[in-house]
């Protein structure tokens, strides 16, 4: 399929009646796509995926879209949301050790590329604390430099063992066995009821 055809099946599972902040409908979307301004037609569908939850087929079309455009952080992201749509959302509000205290010397890339450890709160059998995997997606920039601080994303690999994670909880980021960072859970959604519809 072609990257219009896409654009147009994504705008087609977006409600008619939802806006943006910025009062973008889905009637933008149509005006950009009969003028062939794909790429500011797929920027305005992201948005929109923001406003409220969309069936995982809008989320499959756009990146399927943004790979055809060659827009790698933009699939990224959509691939990304995909994961969200059926595993949940995870947002926390993390600070880095600085350089000097860690054993991170260099920034984290934001695009969903470490994959840390992470203390939530989980015991082994014997009592110690069990470190969980979760993919790390910094929002609003690129990069996380040590000591700094940012919204991050994660997509914890078994989905299953962060299940009694709460907003407000603090949690601690892991690349060893030191602390890299803290985090503060902001918010925690789980899968919408019908992921695929």
């Amino acid at each position: 399929m072609d990257v219009p055809k896409l654009l147009e099946a994504a705008s087609l599972l977006v409600p008619e009646e939802i806006a943006t902040e910025n009062d973008i409908t889905v009637n933008d979307v149509w005006e950009y796509l009969t003028q062939d301004e794909w790429e500011v037609a797929f920027g305005l569908l992201e948005e929109l995926g923001d406003v409220q939850p969309l069936p995982l087929s809008f989320w499959e079309t756009l990146a399927t879209a943004a790979e055809q455009m060659r827009l790698e952080k933009s699939a990224a992201w959509c691939h990304w949301r995909c994961y969200e749509t059926r595993h949940g959302i995870i947002r926390a509000d993390l600070t880095l050790r600085p350089a000097h205290e860690a054993r991170r010397q260099t920034a984290i890339a934001g695009a969903g590329v470490l994959r840390p450890m992470w203390n939530i709160g989980n015991r082994t059998p014997t009592g110690e604390p069990a470190l969980n995997i979760a993919v790390l997606w910094v929002e609003f920039t690129p990069f996380l430099e040590p000591g700094g601080r940012a919204s991050v994303r994660l997509a914890p690999l078994d989905p299953s063992q962060w299940q009694r994670l709460q907003s407000g909880q603090v949690i601690t980021m892991h690349e060893d066995r030191s602390v890299a960072g803290t985090a503060v859970v902001l918010e925690v959604q789980r899968p919408t009821a019908t992921p695929t519809a």
